[in-house]
């Protein structure tokens, strides 16, 4: 079978890529044909046969403007991934300008919060046990067991505090007619303390008293304290009767791993693979990368050509034979396609987020310098 080869002009209507990504767009079908004398005269039409269709070219050009796009998208993605996770994925990406945002900022901030008990995604759970004479052990554990509580607990505060020292608070001038009657009573503190009648002191006199008090109890007496170890309480001093309860807080150690991952609402990006990016937008793609599409393209119609050539070999003519050049096209694809994603790669490392940054601060820094050079005007009145 005489299978047609490229005879020099070409001409592009829609259906005749294998996915049809971009048919429909005019600047697609203008440079179609294009591209693909483009890729014929580079390796060597008319001079020697370029054994490939008009689709051949047509199919290494959608290629290449996919592989741009993926390039280009997954760079974006990872520039921005942060403030992406949880955007809705119903809405393509491509012509949005990402602002950054807090979110994962605050998701970190949660959990720091959740763990000082001043906030965050994590419950506190209040519980109590009573107090045992001559007990100073208390097993948590077995407490969690008894409550019915399934998994394990983890003990975030205990409320073992020795009475404050305003209740032992007494003022020596109580009684005898040199204070206000009921002083405390008019500052809501009339319950913290046996005095009647009270003198208006400084404040400072307050303060050194409630610390002589606390001074006093840490000193010459068993001061309240305790010690947690894998959930098992010991209290200080060892209590002597049984009225007392002990009150703690405490979290579900299931719920802070449960935590760790929550389920986005129906239809939000969780992941790189979800992220709302589609193929580009041919018409849209500007010189630059239209440069690369059409190198790129290039390399991908030498590795065609390549394979082609490769199933011949050598070709009988009169007296001789012809080698031809297979491997010589399959190494230079190669090597051009690396090259080129390289190079793009490259070009979207400069044009990063972090990378402007840097280059806008080191301009910053240049022209402080420059300025710094310029001299002082002498001012004489």
């Amino acid at each position: 079978m005489n299978v047609p080869i490229w005879s020099g002009t070409s001409a592009f209507s829609p259906g005749e890529t294998p996915f049809g990504f971009y048919d429909y767009d005019a600047e697609f079908q203008r440079d179609a044909d294009k591209v693909a004398n483009f890729c014929a005269r580079r390796l060597g039409y008319p001079l020697v046969d370029v054994e490939l269709q008009d689709i051949s070219f047509y199919a290494a050009f959608e290629e290449a403007i996919t592989t741009y796009g993926n390039e280009l998208y997954a760079y974006q993605i990872r520039d921005n991934q942060l403030d992406l996770i949880g955007i809705s994925t119903t809405t393509p990406l491509n012509n949005s300008i990402i602002t950054p945002s807090l979110q994962s900022v605050i998701r970190l901030s949660q959990q720091y919060g959740a763990e000082a008990g001043t906030g965050g995604n994590l419950t506190y759970y209040k519980g109590y046990m009573p107090l045992s004479a001559s007990v100073q052990s208390y097993d948590l554990k077995q407490w969690a067991e008894d409550e019915g509580i399934s998994g394990s607990i983890e003990i975030k505060r205990v409320f073992y505090e020795a009475p404050p020292a305003v209740v032992r608070y007494f003022d020596p001038y109580a009684g005898t007619g040199y204070g206000y009657q009921a002083l405390f009573d008019s500052f809501g503190f009339g319950s913290f303390s046996p005095a009647i009648n009270f003198l208006m002191m400084p404040l400072n006199y307050d303060l050194q008293t409630l610390q002589a008090i606390e001074l006093n109890d840490m000193v010459r007496r068993s001061n309240y304290s305790f010690e947690i170890q894998n959930n098992v309480l010991k209290v200080f001093p060892i209590p002597n009767n049984s009225e007392a309860r002990m009150y703690f807080e405490y979290i579900k150690v299931n719920e802070r791993i449960d935590g760790a991952a929550s389920t986005p609402n129906t239809g939000a990006a969780n992941n790189v693979s979800n992220i709302p990016y589609t193929n580009p937008t041919y018409t849209l793609i500007n010189s630059v990368g239209r440069q690369w599409i059409f190198e790129y393209t290039l390399a991908l119609a030498k590795e065609i050509l390549g394979l082609i050539r490769g199933k011949y070999g050598n070709i009988p003519i009169p007296n001789a034979e012809v080698t031809l050049n297979q491997q010589d096209l399959l190494t230079q694809a190669s090597t051009d396609k690396l090259r080129l994603i390289e190079k793009l790669r490259e070009y979207f490392d400069q044009t990063s987020r972090q990378a402007s940054l840097e280059r806008r601060a080191a301009e910053a820094q240049f022209r402080k310098n420059e300025l710094a050079e310029v001299p002082f005007t002498i001012y004489i009145g």
